[in-house]
């Protein structure tokens, strides 16, 4: 998590017509006299659509530890069993016990972390006002989310994703994590988009740099107010 198969209720809609490129790569046609060409954007959800910063989760479930330390320990960069069960090639009970072994830490130690992690995803509103935005200027959505399964089908039962997002993917029901092409492979066939016509939202460099790789457009996430920017600068949005 934080490195989404898609809702089976969602249509998934047609390739964009009439996108337009800005000579030089990785940009949309920007066009100050133009209305802002109707394109499709992605959102990651860990840091970009929900809060995730496991440092500062880890400090206040374990006060007195290292939060960098133990957030290396417990998720080890997505890799190990955390990397699995974002996969969705273990399952919770496996994951907690082998964190637990790797770091001679009790099995409920870990539980109780895990268990945590679904109050950890809140929403961050200004992403939030971003997506209404962007549905307002006719810009079609969706997601591409490293997501363990029981988080996935939390945040389904906890907020109207099939309202934001014309589909998504998760990492768990497809078997494949970013920053692998796999992934992204499945994500362009599922839209029903040419790469070329993705903008990709995320909070980790090596998801950006494999998305470029691949012909798809990104943008690193660091705030939403920057990627309000971003968004005005390549003719997405209107600047206020």
């Amino acid at each position: 998590m934080g490195r989404g198969a898609g809702q089976g209720a969602v249509q998934q809609p047609a390739a964009a017509s009439g996108d337009r490129r800005h000579e030089g790569p990785g940009c949309f046609h920007r066009g100050a006299a133009q209305a802002p060409a109707v394109v499709n954007i992605v959102f990651d959800f860990g840091g970009v659509l929900f809060h995730w910063h496991p440092a500062s989760f880890l400090a206040r479930m374990w006060p007195g530890r290292d939060g960098d330390a133990m957030a290396l320990a417990f998720f080890e960069n997505y890799q190990g069993a955390w990397g699995e069960f974002d996969q969705g090639l273990i399952s919770q009970d496996e994951v907690i016990a082998r964190i637990a072994a790797r770091n001679a830490w009790s099995e409920e130690q870990v539980r109780v972390v895990v268990e945590a992690v679904p109050a950890e995803l809140a929403l961050k509103p200004d992403t939030v006002a971003l997506i209404e935005d962007l549905t307002a200027a006719g810009h079609r959505l969706f997601f591409l989310s490293n997501m363990p399964a029981p988080l996935a089908e939390h945040l389904e039962r906890s907020h109207p994703l099939s309202r934001w997002f014309a589909s998504g993917v998760f990492s768990s029901r497809v078997k494949h994590c970013k920053p692998a092409r796999a992934i992204f492979d499945i994500a362009a066939e599922r839209f029903g988009v040419a790469p070329d016509k993705l903008l990709l939202l995320d909070d980790h460099p090596a998801n950006v740099q494999a998305a470029r790789s691949l012909g798809w457009h990104a943008h690193l996430f660091t705030t939403a107010a920057l990627a309000r920017r971003e968004l005005v600068q390549r003719g997405l949005l209107v600047g206020v």
